[in-house]
């Protein structure tokens, strides 16, 4: 069984999308095994986003992220990262198929509503960085 972090972003959050989104996840056969709401701070930023730091985009990046709660969770199942990567979408909504998660509740590229893991060695990273190992339930 492969494991993924998926955040539920500040936008998403927001708007009381929550709900539906877990639901969706659910509905796929992926199974929770952490869940956590949690402000994101600037020092979490950096860790989670220690790819884009020296990106133009990554102050607003930040500022986004740390404007209000996430959802953070770990979903596990078949193929658990490809299936949520497809149930959520292109990374641009308007690029997104009908029916996916960015599709239905993102804004924008930025504001794009989840968070996903897009592979084994990053979604254990990030795994690591938003749960200790006690708060995952196998």
């Amino acid at each position: 069984m492969e494991s993924t972090l998926v955040l539920i972003k500040p936008d998403a959050f927001g708007k009381n999308y929550t709900g539906e989104i877990i639901k969706r996840y659910e509905a796929n056969d992926l199974k929770l095994q952490a869940l956590k709401l949690l402000k994101m701070t600037p020092e979490l930023a950096s860790k989670h986003y220690v790819d884009h730091i020296e990106k133009p985009f990554y102050p607003s990046l930040v500022e986004f992220m740390t404007s209000g709660p996430i959802v953070a969770m770990v979903l596990a199942g078949e193929n658990a990262i490809g299936k949520v990567r497809a149930l959520n979408g292109a990374t641009n909504p308007e690029k997104a198929e009908a029916g996916t998660i960015r599709a239905d509740f993102a804004e924008s590229v930025t504001c794009n509503a989840v968070h996903a893991s897009d592979s084994k060695e990053n979604a254990a990273r990030e795994i690591d960085i938003f749960f200790d190992k006690t708060e995952v339930f196998a």
